[in-house]
């Protein structure tokens, strides 16, 4: 497992590009039959992968779990949100079995001692995206379909922004310790998201973009609002978003991205928005 340190936002100002992607961007999450994972400081959030193919794969897979978390297993003071976007899978969860189809949520409670990653076609495996942040307390474990997902319609195709939040692990939809995680989908011929930019002086975020088509990118915009960066990002990667910056962009095409969000509170609308006249 990777760990990322915390940066700050006078330092950040004199990075480099190479050392922006270092700090910020996660590449590579899927590997067959392994568990990819970074620990962030910022907000003790851990970004994973998982792609199974010929195995069922166990989430602490490559993961010394006491040294890394000083507990006995993954979940034993965490939640976890997870999304398949590959093929259909499954996933076992203290011996319940939960079938996910192609941008299905599930959200494991803490205290889940077991889980357990499976695809139905190791030719079209499933790739599980999953967000997990410290937890107090044990809620319920449940599976959210796309289809019983919160949809939230937004933007319009004259600002190049009409999309749609589908919020899965939510206050409207199910209680959580403070994990809340949803799903953008942006309309062909739209390209822009979280516009106006904002930041969360109370949480952090994690964006994850995907069905970003073949030879085109997504220029993530972060930092402080009167002083941005940007990095490039390619299909199925992931970066993380510190409370002092914004996260926001625009793709060369349409695509969709994850979101997840962990800290003080699970106030969607607790936000600092900047005006767009004053971005810098």
């Amino acid at each position: 497992m990777e760990i990322r340190y915390s940066s700050n936002q006078r330092d950040f100002k004199r990075y480099t590009t190479e050392e922006t992607r270092k700090e910020f961007l996660i590449e590579n999450l899927y590997a067959a039959n392994e568990v990819v994972a970074v620990y962030s400081h910022v907000d003790r959030m851990v970004t994973l992968g998982c792609m199974p193919t010929t195995e069922t794969v166990p989430i602490d897979k490559g993961i010394d779990i006491w040294h890394n978390f000083g507990t006995q297993y993954f979940l034993e003071r965490r939640e976890i949100g997870i999304f398949n976007i590959g093929g259909a899978g499954s996933i076992t969860a203290d011996g319940v079995k939960y079938e996910l189809g192609y941008k299905d949520c599930l959200y494991i409670t803490q205290g889940t001692k077991e889980v357990l990653f499976a695809s139905e076609d190791a030719a079209k495996p499933a790739k599980f995206y999953m967000v997990s942040a410290p937890a107090h307390r044990a809620y319920e474990t449940k599976l959210i379909k796309i289809e019983d997902a919160a949809k939230k319609p937004l933007g319009a195709m004259e600002t190049s922004n009409k999309r749609v939040i589908n919020q899965f692990i939510h206050p409207d939809v199910l209680p959580t310790c403070q994990l809340s995680m949803g799903m953008t989908v942006l309309e062909p011929g739209s390209v822009w998201n979280t516009m106006p930019a904002h930041t969360h002086e109370r949480r952090m975020e994690v964006y994850m973009y995907f069905e970003v088509p073949e030879e085109n990118v997504v220029f993530h915009m972060m930092g402080e609002g009167r002083e941005t960066r940007h990095i490039v990002m390619q299909n199925e990667q992931a970066v993380i978003s510190p409370s002092w910056s914004i996260h926001a962009g625009a793709g060369t095409s349409n695509y969709t991205f994850i979101w997840a969000m962990g800290g003080e509170n699970q106030a969607f609308d607790d936000m600092d928005v900047i005006p767009t006249t004053e971005l810098r």
